[in-house]
């Protein structure tokens, strides 16, 4: 009994057993807890869509066992006497890992939840995914330095001279990493104005491909070769891109040669031969067939129809389909295509 009766640093040794048992206590219950809640939330999330609940499970998850430590040591600290200094710096202590776990909390929320919503959104609009990978960086960036500005704001630190310090030297840096931060708000101007999205098919000058992924400073293409194309955001923006992505139908233009031998009633007929092997394929609007000009060698005609649908596959698909209907036809009326040649008159004295 005169061991607990033992003073150690201002307290007596029952004193410490006794806050020594509230921390176990605290610990074992917000383990208990954590794991409850983690389980339960587990199964509202999978019983629902909604993007708040997996992220409140990874949030639960999160919870450092660093922190509960801290916190279990913490509450244990009410029943001793110590001075007015030695317990501020722990109120402070305790509010500085509060805060970081915090920040675990916020980010980790946030990436679920964006994750979770780019997997719902991915089918309906790609673009909606080149908006998340920004807006979740520049998220995380907003968290912790908010949570480091009070981290320091608690340790004594005047952070209104230390804001001031900051925007000067974030001149200076804006001025040292202009190209850098040029493809930054280049990207941020892909994902405000969406030019092109995940997934479009883009050629840019003579390089050509889909979009694979927009980033902070580039942009990945995949090639019809295979082999991946980067571009800067910044000169990207600055080419001439032509998005195919955005076709919603191909108009295509084609033109036939006959040879000037062909009688004219055959001539009336060709119109009528390409409307009827257009019209006759799915997913197509024919828009004219006229004979146009006199070439060196052939009587042209120009067509015009379109596929309705981007897909350079179906087009193809199509375009050979209508070629075989006009051969077809072609053979069956006795009309001949021109091809070029030349007749030589050769005078006898």
């Amino acid at each position: 009994m005169e061991l607990l009766q033992t003073q150690v640093a201002g307290n007596f040794f029952q004193d410490w057993l006794i806050a020594l048992v509230i921390s176990f206590v605290v610990w074992i219950i917000t383990v208990f807890i954590r794991h409850l809640l983690a389980k339960q939330f587990s199964r509202i999330a999978a019983r629902t869509d909604m993007l708040f609940w997996p992220a409140l499970v990874a949030v639960v998850r999160r919870t450092k066992w660093l922190f509960i430590f801290i916190f279990a040591l913490y509450m244990g600290t009410f029943v001793l006497e110590m001075p007015d200094k030695i317990r501020q710096s722990i109120n402070v202590f305790m509010i500085v890992a509060l805060l970081i776990q915090s920040a675990l909390w916020a980010v980790i929320g946030l990436q679920v939840a964006i994750d979770e919503y780019r997997q719902q959104q991915l089918a309906k609009d790609p673009a909606s995914v080149t908006t998340l990978n920004v807006l979740n960086f520049m998220g995380k960036i907003l968290i912790w330095a908010i949570v480091l500005l009070l981290v320091l704001d608690n340790l004594g630190v005047n952070i209104t001279a230390l804001i001031a310090g900051l925007g000067v030297g974030g001149v200076a840096v804006a001025l040292a990493l202009q190209t850098v931060l040029g493809d930054l708000f280049a990207s941020l101007s892909i994902v405000l104005d969406k030019p092109f999205v995940v997934g479009d098919f883009l050629i840019v000058d003579e390089l050509l491909g889909s979009v694979e992924y927009v980033g902070l400073k580039t942009t990945r293409v995949r090639s019809l070769s295979g082999e991946q194309l980067v571009f800067s955001n910044s000169d990207l923006l600055k080419s001439r891109i032509r998005n195919y992505g955005r076709m919603f139908e191909r108009r295509v233009e084609f033109k036939i040669g006959v040879t000037y031998q062909t009688p004219r009633e055959k001539l009336i007929m060709i119109p009528v031969i390409i409307r009827e092997a257009i019209e006759q394929q799915e997913k197509t609007r024919f828009d004219r067939s006229h004979f146009k000009s006199y070439g060196d060698f052939a009587l042209t005609f120009e067509s015009v129809y379109y596929v309705l649908g981007p897909d350079y596959n179906q087009y193809m698909d199509i375009q050979q389909a209508i070629n075989l209907k006009i051969h077809e036809c072609f053979e069956e009326e006795g009309i001949e295509f021109a091809y070029p040649t030349q007749t030589l008159f050769v005078k006898q004295s």
